[in-house]
């Protein structure tokens, strides 16, 4: 899956609308050019930050208590979707793990990259402007103030140090389901010090492959309404983003970790990526993991929320402010919405099975079709009986190169052709080109939507949004699609755009090894239904014979 299989899709687009273009091409005039697309206008500027009054600062400076831990603690808060792991040594987090889920080797799935932040920090480490004070403060022992070792979410964890000099609070406050408010200040006894709070060592499943684990993830921030998506193979060196921001933070394809600020317009957003130093690592060139850090612009305590947790619809719905925005179908989202709601819909209420939702879909996708369907296919019978007329008009203008006026009068002469039987020449197109949007829907429903992540199907299909490593359905399709273009009427008499046509299932069926088993599985049964109509239609209407062509065809004249 990634980019690579988006490639695809959007190839295999482009070969249909090849066919179609050469098929066009064939038997009706050129088109004429396209529209000139309007200039999108320029982006609104943002409006400025309102000032925000700094909290005040004492007139004389503050006797700072000493509060230092004698040894690292861990601190285990478990809720209902997650179990997070503070340590008492940075009073950082040390292991997230999302409860319902699993990574691809079937073990919780813990969000946080435990090996990589060994080197690069863990969520919720400090950065200062004094580079030294950073590091102490993310190696100091706080003391804990918490009812034991193991709470039950609802909970709150209160973490301080303090050298005598500077004091830091770190407030925890975790909710029943995904989300943490937490508080962060570095106080020196006169202000608070502007401060950063980080995520580093990248973020999600890493148990993946590092080139399909660098394929989905991305950072994300700007407002609820409107956010840029940033894919993280872009990002080269640090950058630090200015605010304000509603949310600021990490995805992968199928979970996010997103900061809330309390206050918007006094944070600003800092990404990078950093490399380090795998156990056993054998490539010359180092690993890099995202880094992300919500920054403080005023001396004050800096507050946000923390969201954790899966891109489902619901429950980012459920969020305040709504976050389904994060679940960005691309393009076609006015047609894979209703696609995702409807497998849901036949999911819960009836199959219970993703894989035959999709099966059921299809049918139902396909039945609604038929009527143009049908009427495709008597174009395109229509077309097969005049093809040897159409033929002869082609045979007398194919001395003449393609941009030669005489040209022209070819594609007027098969125009005429066309009107006298009463032909659409576009009437075949229309089903394909109809099917295209569906087809991109399905594949970003099934590459995005966390419900159909490992969801199986039957037998060796184990998750509907992988490939078949069997290789089972993409043959199946290959043979499916071939026996359906061998009952469809080619509406073409030249030997080798036959043949031209007959290689597509096979061009096609390639290009799927390698897409989700589930958009694998619509298009199969997509094409099984589309045999069944086939059968139907080519006895209900019976194809004609063709036309026959003029003996000699006198070529033109200037």
């Amino acid at each position: 899956m990634g980019d690579d299989n988006s490639k695809r899709v959007v190839l295999a687009f482009a070969l249909s609308f090849v066919v179609l273009v050469m098929w066009y091409r064939l038997f009706a005039p050129a088109p004429p050019p396209p529209p000139k697309k309007a200039s999108p206008p320029a982006p609104a500027p943002a409006a400025p930050a309102k000032p925000e009054a700094a909290a005040p600062t004492p007139a004389t400076p503050v006797t700072l208590p000493v509060q230092q831990g004698s040894e690292a603690e861990e601190i285990v808060i478990e809720g209902e979707f997650s179990r997070v792991t503070l340590s008492t040594q940075g009073g950082v987090i040390k292991s997230w793990v999302l409860k319902r889920y699993r990574d691809e080797k079937q073990a919780p799935l813990d969000v946080v990259n435990g090996a990589a932040c060994q080197t690069l920090g863990f969520p919720m480490s400090l950065t200062l402007a004094d580079a030294e004070l950073t590091k102490k403060l993310n190696t100091g022992l706080f003391v804990a103030t918490s009812a034991g070792s193991k709470l039950a979410a609802p909970a709150k964890v209160d973490l301080t140090y303090s050298d005598g000099k500077i004091q830091v609070r770190k407030r925890f406050s975790f909710g029943p389901k995904y989300e943490v408010h937490a508080e962060i200040s570095v106080f020196d006894g006169l202000r608070y010090l502007p401060v950063e709070v980080a995520w580093p060592g990248g973020f999600g499943d890493h148990s993946l492959r590092a080139a399909m684990k660098e394929s989905f993830s991305h950072l994300i921030y700007g407002a609820t309404e409107k956010d840029e998506n940033l894919a993280q193979a872009k990002v080269k060196e640090d950058r630090l983003i200015p605010g304000p921001f509603q949310l600021a933070g990490m995805g992968d394809r199928y979970f996010v970790s997103m900061f809330l600020p309390d206050s918007p317009d006094q944070i600003s957003f800092r990404i990078g990526r950093r490399a380090w130093d795998p156990p056993d690592w054998k490539e010359k060139e180092k690993p890099k993991e995202a880094f992300a850090a919500l920054a403080s612009q005023q001396p004050r305590p800096l507050a946000f929320r923390l969201f954790v947790g899966p891109k489902d619809l619901d429950v980012l719905r459920a969020m305040n402010p709504p976050l389904d925005r994060l679940v960005d179908y691309g393009w076609f989202s006015i047609v894979a919405k209703p696609l995702f709601l409807g497998l849901r819909y036949l999911h819960d209420r009836w199959t219970h099975n993703y894989g035959w939702a999709i099966v059921i879909l299809t049918v139902l996708i396909n039945l609604a079709m038929f009527p143009l369907k049908l009427k495709s296919i008597r174009s395109a019978q229509e077309m097969q009986r005049i093809a040897p007329l159409v033929k002869s008009i082609q045979e007398k203008y194919k001395g003449y190169k393609f941009n030669d006026p005489r040209k022209q009068r070819m594609n007027q002469e098969v125009m005429k052709l066309y009107q006298e039987h009463h032909i659409n020449p576009l009437g075949g197109c229309l089903p394909m080109v109809v099917q295209l949007p569906f087809l991109y829907g399905f594949y970003k429903v099934l590459d995005l939507s966390i419900e159909l992540r490992h969801a199986p199907w039957f037998a060796w299909i184990k998750d509907l949004s992988a490939p078949d490593h069997l290789y089972i359905l993409p043959t199946l399709m290959i043979i499916t699609t071939f026996i359906m273009q061998k009952m469809t009427p080619m509406t073409t008499a030249d030997p080798a755009q036959q043949r031209m046509m007959m290689i597509m299932p096979l061009v096609f069926g390639i290009m799927f090894y390698s897409f989700a088993s589930g958009l694998v599985l619509y298009w199969l049964t997509g094409t099984v239904v589309g045999i069944a109509q086939q059968m139907f239609i080519n006895r209900m209407i019976p194809l004609q014979p063709p036309v026959p062509a003029p003996h000699k065809t006198a070529r033109a004249k200037e």
